[in-house]
């Protein structure tokens, strides 16, 4: 059986992206991005919103000449997994091993998860909102960088209240902290 988690980037005061959208700050170094590899590297499925998967999707082109190795590792360990993008405008998806459904039925994401012999992700804010709203994340993976950017979209919901148990922490050379709670039941 598989958990559900949840990775995030986050400024300090809890953003995964500022006010005008952007999130430069939180380009990660080598050592960071090597990390992030290995923690995806279990991951069976990706279950993403629209907006997150078409940032993402990039990685399904990159190749060869001009990327460093750590990149073409995470392009090669985003390509394994299966993707699933929830979205009510997206036409279409344009990646290999990823389907598009236009509702998140927490139901049937907990018999995903349930019959998997792998982890599943979420990723993105808005999604993540309602699986941790429904009860389905086991894990969260919080990379705090060293920045307040003041208001954009919120890494957590308002409104949700977890019982939280810290498993791992690791604090990386470029500043960015890592902590791994895991949801107590």
């Amino acid at each position: 059986m598989g958990r559900l988690q949840y990775a995030v980037i986050s400024s300090l005061d809890g953003y995964t992206v500022d006010a005008d959208g952007r999130f430069d700050w939180a380009a990660p170094d080598e050592e960071l991005h090597a990390y992030v590899n290995d923690l995806e590297r279990p991951v069976g499925t990706h279950l993403y919103g629209r907006r997150m998967y078409e940032t993402l999707a990039v990685w399904q082109d990159v190749a060869g000449p001009g990327h460093d190795p750590v990149e073409l590792d995470y392009a090669e360990v985003w390509r394994a997994a299966d993707k699933v993008v929830y979205s009510t405008t997206l036409a279409a998806v344009r990646t290999p091993r990823t389907r598009l459904e236009r509702a998140f039925d927490p139901a049937v994401v907990a018999a995903l998860v349930a019959g998997s012999e792998r982890d599943v992700a979420v990723g993105g804010p808005g999604l993540a909102a309602s699986a941790l709203r429904a009860g389905l994340v086991d894990d969260l993976h919080q990379f705090l960088h060293p920045v307040v950017v003041g208001g954009g979209t919120r890494a957590l919901p308002e409104g949700v209240r977890l019982d939280l148990e810290l498993v791992g922490e690791r604090r990386f050379a470029g500043g960015v902290v890592h902590l791994h709670h895991r949801v107590r039941r």
